[in-house]
């Protein structure tokens, strides 16, 4: 394995640990009953809003906890899994998904509820930053299929 994809790995995991934090967080939240002052930065900024709506919850499950599980299953493909051929595009087609979850969150925050959340929005930068990360492994695996130390 290249020293590019060893970085790489460590970079997603990293991100993905910290994607687990703060859909920890978030899920924590949207069990609680009183208001998060952290968050509350005015109309436009409300996380209680966003994480207490009916989009919080998606199949009868927090959308919070499918970030975790989201998160966890990158975090479990970065490092134990990284050996496997097929972790790359694994990596890339899981990170997709989630960046797409995301990007439609986000329109609902913005265009149906008319306010952002912190953790939200925090989540969707985790989640595109894994992509891109992803998207540069699975690149550098196909250019370089033998996986020689490229310097």
């Amino acid at each position: 394995m290249s020293l590019l994809a060893h970085r790489i790995y460590l970079a997603i995991a990293l991100l993905a640990t910290a994607g687990t934090l703060v859909s920890s967080l978030s899920l924590y939240h949207h069990y609680q009953k009183d208001p998060t002052t952290y968050c509350d930065l005015g109309a436009g900024f409300s996380c209680d809003i966003v994480n207490r709506s009916s989009y919080s919850v998606l199949l009868c499950m927090p959308v919070a906890l499918i970030g975790i599980l989201g998160y966890l299953s990158l975090l479990a493909l970065a490092t134990l899994y990284r050996a496997k051929a097929e972790t790359p595009p694994m990596l890339l087609l899981l990170s997709s998904a989630g960046l797409c979850f995301a990007l439609y969150l986000t329109y609902i925050e913005g265009f149906v509820l008319a306010t952002w959340c912190i953790l939200c929005l925090c989540s969707l930068f985790l989640i595109f930053a894994i992509a891109v990360l992803a998207s540069v492994l699975l690149l550098s695996k196909l250019r370089n299929p033998r996986g020689q130390n490229a310097h």
